[in-house]
This record gives C-alpha cells, sequence and structure tokens, in this order.
C-alpha cells in the first residue's frame, strides 16, 4: 500500500505499524502534526498532549520500562526541557522501545533559536537517524523500536521542517499493524533505580553498548554510497542528501541515514576513492567534525553552509566555488513582493492589554507564543523573549538586579503557563517578589495550530476534562493580589494593570479572552470610520490591528492618511473606538 505523507504523517504510520502502545508529545512547529495523526490511531495507540516536553519523555520512559513500545515527539526546544530525564534514561536503558522524534528548525521559521540537535544525541550517547524524506522517516522509525529494544537504548529521529512538512509517496507495506508482544515487567531495583552505587554499573554498560553501537552503524543500510563521476565525494545526511543530489547530480555522495554514531570506517573507505571529501550539513559541522576527529581530511569551502537552511541556490554557490560552473536551472523564488510583517490577528485578545502595557511604559518580560507578536512595532510593548516560561523569572532578576523602572511585567499564554510557568509563580509567591504576572489566557494553545492544553476543558482526543482556572492556581499558590479581566474593556485594563504594577507586591492578572480564530468569532457589529471626523492623528493605527488601513490622504502631499477599517476582516472589537479621541469610529451592524 503506497501512500503521500508528509514525513509527520509517516511517523504516525510507523508509529501505529510497528506496535507502539503509548505517545506522547507537547506541540511545536515542525513536529505538532506528528501526535495530531497518532491520534487518529487513538484505538491501538494511548496517546496525549502532555503538559511539557519532560513530562511527555517520562509518560515514555514509563511505557517504555512498563515493557510497550513508546513513541514522544517534540520541537528542537523541546528536547531542551525533556533533556534531564532522557539523560539518565540512557543509563537505564529501553526495555520496549522507545522512540523520541525531535524537529529541528533551520533558519528559525517558528523558533527563538536554531540549534542542531546531533550534539544532543552525541552527548546523551542515544542512537541518531537522520531521514531525508517521508519513505525514511515511516522506515527509520520502525527501525528505531526494533533497535531500540535490541540495544536498550533510546534512539532518537531528528527531522527538520524541510522533511516534516514535505510529502513523498510511502510504501506502507499491508497497512495491518503489528502487535508486537508486551515484554513482561520485572521488578530490578540494580537496572531501573538510578542512584549513585547503580549508577556507577550503569555508566560502564552504556560504554559496552555504545562500542555496538558503533559496529552497527557500520553494517546498517542507512549508511551508503552512491557511485558517481569526479574527484570530488560529498558526505551529507537527512535534507542535505536531497540538497546534493540536486545540485550534484553525478557526484559520488555517502548518504548518512543512523549518524550517530557516525559509520567512520565506512565513510573512510569512501574517502579513499575520491580526492577531495566535502561535508554538507545543515546547522552546525556536526559531521565534519567527527569526521575530520578520525583522521579522515575534509575539505573547508568558502561559501558559508553552516548557518541556516540550506537550499539549491545556496549549493549552487559551492558548486560555482568546486567545479567552476553553473548549477542546474532551479526555481527562483519571486522578487518585489511587498513584505507582510507578523501581526496578531484581528480582534486578537492579546492586542489592548498590550497597547496598555505601553501606555504605562511597563518594562514587560515576554514568551514565546502568539503574544510574542507585542513586541513588534507599532505596539512594541515587549522587552524580552528567551523560552518557554522564561517570562517570570526574567522578571524577578530584573527586580532583583534593581531596575530602575518600578513597573515590571512578565506576561506568557496560558499553554505557557500550564508547560513551565507555574514554577516561576511560585516562587514569586515563596520570595515574595513584587512583580505583576499576566496570563493571557485564550483557552487554547493557539500559536501551534488551537490544540488542547489544560485550561481548554478538552483532551487531544476531544474528552472533556477539568478547566483548570488560572486564577485559582494563583490563589491556591498564596497570591493575595488575584485580578481576573475580559480583554477588549482598556479604561478596566489600564485601572487594574496600573494598581497593579504600582502596588509593590506580587499581583497576578489574567487576561481571559478566547483567540477569535479558534471561536470563529465575529461580534454583532463592525467598526467604521467618519472620514469627516478623522483628523488623521494616527492613534487608531498605533494599536497595530491589520484590519484598519489607509484611507485618503489629509493633505495633498499625501504623507498622513485617514483611516480606514477593512469589513472583511473587521471583528467588532471595538478597541480602535476606544483609542479615538475624536469619535470618528463607531460601530455598525
Amino acid at each position: 500500500m503506497k501512500k503521500l505523507l508528509s514525513a509527520n504523517q509517516a511517523i504516525a504510520w510507523a508509529a501505529y505499524r510497528a506496535g507502539c502502545r503509548v505517545a506522547a508529545a507537547y506541540p511545536g512547529t515542525p513536529s505538532t502534526e506528528i501526535m495530531e495523526h497518532i491520534a487518529e490511531f487513538a484505538g491501538a495507540i494511548n496517546c496525549e498532549w502532555s503538559v511539557n516536553e519532560k513530562v511527555a519523555m517520562e509518560i515514555g520512559i514509563g511505557a517504555s520500562l512498563a515493557g510497550t513500545r513508546a513513541l514522544v515527539a517534540m520541537k528542537h526546544v523541546g528536547l531542551n526541557v525533556a533533556m534531564d530525564p532522557l539523560m539518565t534514561f540512557t543509563y537505564i536503558g529501553a526495555i520496549g522501545g522507545m522512540v523520541i522524534i525531535n524537529a529541528d528548525d533551520p533558519s528559525l521559521h517558528s523558533s527563538q533559536n536554531e540549534q542542531d540537535n546531533r550534539s544532543l544525541a552525541k552527548f546523551a550517547k542515544c542512537l541518531l537517524f537522520e531521514p531525508a524524506d517521508s519513505q525514511e522517516a515511516y522506515d527509520m522509525v520502525c527501525a528505531g523500536f526494533e533497535l531500540s529494544e535490541k540495544y536498550q537504548v533510546p534512539v532518537i529521529v531528528r527531522t527538520t521542517t524541510r522533511t516534516a512538512h514535505t510529502s513523498t509517496v510511502v510504501d506502507i507495506g499491508s497497512g495491518e499493524r503489528s502487535e508486537t508482544p508486551v515484554i513482561p515487567y520485572v521488578k530490578n531495583a540494580q537496572r531501573n533505580v538510578a542512584v549513585p552505587a547503580h549508577g556507577r554499573l550503569m555508566r560502564f554498560a552504556v560504554e559496552k553498548r555504545s562500542q555496538a553501537l558503533r559496529a552497527l552503524t557500520e553494517e546498517s543500510p542507512f549508511n551508503r554510497a552512491d557511485s558517481g563521476t569526479g574527484d570530488i565525494g560529498f558526505v551529507a545526511s537527512g535534507v542535505a542528501y536531497q540538497y546534493v543530489k540536486e545540485v550534484f547530480p553525478t557526484a559520488p555522495v555517502f548518504k548518512v541515514g543512523l549518524s550517530y554514531p557516525p559509520p567512520l570506517e565506512k565513510i573512510r573507505a569512501f574517502a579513499a576513492g575520491v580526492q577531495r571529501l566535502v561535508v554538507i550539513e545543515e546547522s552546525d559541522p556536526v559531521l565534519a567534525e567527527q569526521i575530520r576527529a578520525a583522521g579522515i581530511p575534509v575539505v573547508e569551502p568558502k561559501t558559508e553552509l553552516h548557518m541556516m537552511e540550506l537550499d539549491p541556490v545556496r549549493l549552487g554557490a559551492l558548486r560555482a566555488e568546486l567545479l567552476g560552473t553553473p548549477p542546474p536551472p532551479t526555481a527562483q523564488p519571486e522578487t518585489g513582493l511587498p513584505v507582510r510583517p507578523p501581526v496578531l490577528c484581528s480582534g486578537c485578545s492579546h492586542r489592548g492589554a498590550f497597547h496598555i502595557l505601553a501606555k504605562l511604559k511597563a518594562t514587560v518580560c515576554g514568551d514565546i507564543g502568539c503574544y510574542t507578536l507585542g513586541s513588534a512595532p507599532p505596539l512594541s510593548a515587549m522587552d524580552t523573549c528567551v523560552c518557554m516560561g522564561a517570562a517570570i523569572g526574567t522578571a524577578i532578576g530584573m527586580r532583583k538586579a534593581g531596575l530602575p523602572n518600578q513597573r515590571i511585567a512578565a506576561v506568557m499564554g496560558d499553554s505557557t503557563f500550564f508547560h513551565s510557568g507555574m514554577t516561576g509563580l511560585l516562587d514569586v509567591a515563596y520570595n515574595n517578589i513584587p512583580i505583576t504576572v499576566m496570563v493571557f489566557d485564550n483557552r487554547i494553545t493557539a500559536m501551534t495550530g488551537h490544540q488542547e492544553n489544560p485550561g481548554s476543558g478538552h483532551t487531544l482526543l476531544g474528552v472533556e476534562s477539568p478547566a483548570v482556572n488560572i486564577a485559582d492556581i494563583a490563589r491556591t499558590f498564596g497570591i493575595q493580589r488575584v485580578h481576573e479581566v475580559e480583554p477588549y474593556d482598556l479604561a478596566n485594563l489600564e485601572k487594574v494593570f496600573k494598581e497593579c504594577l504600582d502596588c509593590g507586591e506580587p499581583a497576578v492578572v489574567v487576561v481571559r479572552g478566547p483567540c477569535v480564530l479558534h471561536v470563529k468569532w465575529a461580534g454583532k457589529y463592525i467598526n467604521t470610520v467618519d472620514e469627516v471626523k478623522c483628523t488623521a492623528c494616527g492613534s487608531c493605527f498605533r494599536i497595530g490591528c491589520p484590519t484598519i488601513v489607509r484611507g485618503a490622504p489629509k493633505d495633498a502631499n499625501g504623507r498622513l492618511f485617514k483611516a480606514k477599517i477593512d469589513p472583511q476582516f473587521c471583528t467588532g472589537c471595538n478597541l480602535c473606538a476606544q483609542v479615538c479621541k475624536f469619535g470618528a469610529i463607531s460601530p455598525v451592524k
């Protein structure tokens, strides 16, 4: 049976076909769709959105130790969160097959950093697969379960944005599920309890296992040499292999599919057959450094390849350097197109809060999510963004450092609060830190596509669950000053924000308003501009609503524009009417 599948879909099919029984993930582009597709096999796979990646990893570990096959999925920064349990689990070792999907994001399409998690696979002494297309993603996940059980090792399958979202034809065999038997659980403290006395023995066992894995990778069919002509040979893994084959179609290429441990002896033999060896890889020179360390000479091109995502155009520059010939013709991106910067959606429940924070000149420690767009002009209301949950800790640090601005706010969304914000808030309460924590609660994990979370009242499978109330959590932690406000009343927002920011004690403000895209909400009214009353003062433009566009110029030179509201996109949130000082904006049915 053959299907056209993205790598994310292929991974879900592989989990089903390989007999995976437990799956857990936290949503994050480009890995989100994996769990959404695994949910289609919910009758066979017990799956969930976990509150964060660390919990997802621990669920997978527990399932593996119970003797069943488990899969966990996360984006690259999510693996940072999950490294604590992984680094000890690699000592303990898998029982049921344990596959970890790690989706890296070269060029930061939807991330706050670009990191190459192949280095983390080396750090954790795991097996690492790098699929180049959807078929390989399917095959490598299936193989990963087998090898994980055989060698008692967690297996990482590293995708990237390009492989995760590109669709290719995948042969899934009969499509029938392989019901692998559960390995009976045996109580064994020396094996499974990682206290120092046991951990020392585990350390030696890990090194012995690593020797076996090095032998395995030399024999793996996922590592192969493609014959070709010319005196330059290439080593490539993942999607970089596809680019090499496109730009250097006749060159000999060594394709690395099982990339940690790297197949150094196979590569040595391949290198002996060419005059120059060039390693092509995205992000960091992980393979190149290990190949050089093995004493195999590697050419260092002048063309910079190790930052941002590769593409045929960049490899074309390398071709010109190495061969002095132009690359094969490739499709070129369109030029001269208008720039469309990211912006909060029309009617977004976050917009009013950021407008008031900017008006109050607060220092705003932010987080990663839709609301990070509050840092962009014209709102320009956010000062920092580090990682999920960091807003509160960063704000605490600024307060302790004696920041002159006494108005310090920490802003995060509801899903981020559940993910890793609660511990920061507990620190605020415990140490009585006078900052204001603001949770923009739109009742969904919006940025990655409206996944459920503990505040939405439903699980991954749509089953009703308790809708956790963030204000109640804050009160339980001992925060005395807790407010719940609605997002479209600017006067009340300003009153509550000012009171909390100036009170000199811990405060929490929950700004509750559903994501307008998720609920497909539109008000009974839309707003319109009276062109006669409009003075082109620009106040409405400063709230950053994409529905407000330039209308007729105020003067003959066309330097100042009156506002105009596009009726196709207006949701009737009425923020623009509240900031207009001249009564030029009003609602109409």
